[in-house]
């Protein structure tokens, strides 16, 4: 769910973002709106393969120190790239600086929000109810 909220979060975003981005400065504002979106879209999605691959590694033990350090290596690889893709568009003249950053720190808060949306609905069972096994069932009398 979390992936869905995200695209959604990043949808608006590319939409709002495109249309102010335009109208402070035409089509490099555009532009930035756009990559500025895409690149939260691709965050949420190397985010959510992260939780995928440590779940699997990990065979769903979320206090292994494996888990955390999947977790934490894409973590380190989306700021590494955030910090790469500054450096490389902020002396473009195709867009313009302000809106990428505006545009950036928006998906960025967006689908942090859409991560806490996504995990506080979700539906964690308490317990781990005890099924009846066949060889139960067999004895139970007939």
């Amino acid at each position: 769910m979390s992936l869905i909220y995200g695209a959604v979060v990043v949808f608006l975003i590319a939409i709002v973002g495109s249309i102010l981005g335009a109208l402070v400065s035409g089509l490099p504002g555009l532009l930035s709106a756009l990559v500025g979106s895409a690149v939260g879209f691709l965050f949420v999605g190397i985010t959510a393969l992260s939780v995928l691959l440590a779940a699997r590694l990990t065979r769903d033990d979320p206090g292994s120190p494996l888990f955390f350090g999947v977790i934490m290596g894409a973590w380190l690889l989306k700021f590494v790239a955030f910090l790469g893709l500054v450096f490389a568009l902020r002396d473009r003249e195709a867009f313009d600086p302000v809106v990428l950053f505006f545009a950036l720190i928006a998906a960025a808060v967006g689908t942090v929000a859409a991560d806490v949306v996504a995990v506080l609905r979700s539906r964690v069972p308490y317990i781990d109810p005890a099924f009846p096994t066949p060889a139960a069932d067999s004895t139970s009398g007939a």
